[in-house]
């Protein structure tokens, strides 16, 4: 142990991979050894990032790195749970309305895509976050772009996470008064206090979620994510059971009643049910394109990838990511299988909610009741998960570097909470604007950030390095996706507004 890291430096020796210096994998580890002037002044210039080489003295660096990052204590399968639930979402209610639109195979390579890439991003992000020597976000971009990178950085994860939590708080004021109306057979609404939505999801805020969210770690909420995803199998494991009870011409009087009041513009009649219980495999038609932001967004996770990584038990960027892989790989399976079997229950009929086009089939049924419950469960206790990386980024921005005070936590968490409750009681189509500030915000923290950050931050590789290439093809793909989703989603609000006349 008398040798330093940096000595070590000298013969191109790895240091123990799991040590939390910020060396990354062992075989990037061929750093020119610097001249001393150098070493002498990377120990004060520590603002500088340009001298930032954190391995030529790195015993400051690592009690820098243990005063400022505290080792972390959540075990590996906690932080699988944490970071499925950061990844389950919603979304997975949608899926198999997508797969209506594109067809089984064609799902199938989109969701593998979507999912590599992904992956993909989250590799750029850790690779960045031990070379730029930070594990925030918000750092990340100030060491590379400056103050514009700090901004865009946690602008973006504070739209996208308000936005994921005002979808969350909508399925609970949509969803929970319905609940309760089938529990307490009330037929129609006679206005009591228990079936108002906002009143609801003002209860379910303060009750569940702000002592969940008044939190200081993350790893804590491993148990509620593990509950959460618990939620979410049963929930897949109904939808597999019940396309096996739902015959697929379903009761041939509802097929005629929906095909006689609402599809006749859109069916001709001379299609046998035979052929609308056929499974297709390609399909293009005007709601494919949709498929695509669905998708990407079902496998939003990237503010919580680095809080989770701070916060994992002995660090490292090879233990990380295998927390990565499982957590995608088990839900890809889980939304290759939900969207599959309500695919396969309803074909054409899949409505974009998968849980209304169950309950328009089979009215109020006790285990739909139940699933219901459990997919509110699972989604209420994804809040507190998604509000962490908010309030890490508003202190970054207004408090960087002050020490942690209970006040400051619990006001930021209230008025966050304060703010996405009045959003989603206040404003009836808040969805649209979500699904606007999504795209943009979603592009920004899967493409744009990650590999912008990657390309300034990680000097040892040059410009024309296999590496820097791909991240600069994803830098384009992502502003591609961006002015895609975007365009399509204006597009689509003119059309609307142009036939509906909302």
């Amino acid at each position: 142990a008398a040798m330093s890291h940096a000595e070590m430096g000298k013969f191109n020796i790895s240091p123990d991979e799991d040590s939390s210096s910020y060396s990354s994998n062992s075989n990037d580890f061929s750093y020119p050894y610097p001249t001393k002037p150098a070493a002498m002044k990377s120990r004060y210039a520590d603002i500088d990032p340009e001298n930032q080489n954190f391995l030529l003295d790195s015993n400051v660096g690592k009690k820098k790195y243990e005063t400022q990052y505290h080792p972390g204590t959540t075990s590996f399968g906690m932080s699988v749970f944490n970071l499925s639930n950061a990844i389950v979402g919603s979304g997975i209610l949608g899926l198999s309305y997508a797969m209506a639109n594109t067809g089984i195979a064609l799902f199938v390579i989109l969701l593998l895509f979507v999912s590599i890439v992904s992956l993909y991003s989250v590799h750029l992000l850790l690779k960045t976050a031990n070379e730029g020597g930070s594990l925030l976000y918000e750092q990340l971009g100030m060491k590379a772009f400056g103050m514009a990178g700090k901004l865009a950085a946690s602008g973006s994860i504070t739209m996208q996470n308000i936005g994921a939590m005002s979808s969350y708080l909508f399925i609970v004021k949509y969803e929970l008064p319905l609940v309760i109306k089938t529990f307490m057979n009330i037929e129609e609404n006679t206005g009591e206090w228990y079936l108002n939505g906002d009143y609801l999801v003002l209860m379910v805020s303060i009750i569940l979620i702000l002592p969940l969210s008044l939190l200081k770690n993350l790893g804590y909420l491993g148990y509620t994510s593990g509950f959460s995803l618990l939620c979410m199998v049963f929930f897949l494991i109904v939808v597999i059971w019940k396309m096996f009870q739902i015959p697929c011409p379903m009761d041939s009087d509802i097929v005629n009643m929906t095909v006689n009041s609402t599809l006749i513009p859109l069916i001709d009649e001379n299609i046998t049910t035979d052929d609308m219980c056929k499974p297709k495999y390609f399909i293009f038609n005007s709601q494919t394109v949709y498929a695509v932001p669905i998708l990407t967004f079902s496998f939003v996770c990237h503010p919580a990838i680095l809080p989770i990584y701070e916060e994992l038990k002995s660090r490292s960027r090879k233990r990380m990511m295998n927390v990565s892989y499982v957590s995608f790989f088990a839900m890809f399976l889980m939304y290759l299988l939900a969207a599959l079997f309500g695919y396969l229950t309803f074909y054409g009929n899949v409505e974009p909610e998968l849980l209304h086009t169950y309950s328009a089939y089979l009215g109020a049924d006790v285990l739909l009741l139940i699933v219901r419950l459990a997919v509110l469960m699972a989604v209420t206790l994804t809040v507190p998960v998604v509000i962490f990386p908010i309030r890490s980024s508003i202190t970054q921005l207004l408090w960087a570097g002050k020490e942690f005070r209970w006040w400051r936590h619990c006001a930021i968490t209230v008025a966050l909470l304060t703010f996405t409750n009045v959003l989603v009681i206040f404003v009836p189509t808040i969805r649209d604007i979500f699904g606007f500030i999504g795209a943009s915000a979603a592009a920004m923290l899967i493409f744009i950030l990650p590999s912008a950050f990657y390309i300034k931050l990680v000097k040892k590789e040059p410009m024309k390095s296999v590496q820097k290439i791909g991240a600069a093809l994803f830098f384009l793909s992502g502003i591609l996706v961006m002015t895609g989703c975007m365009t399509l989603i204006i597009l689509d609000w003119t059309h609307n507004d142009a036939s509906d006349g909302h």
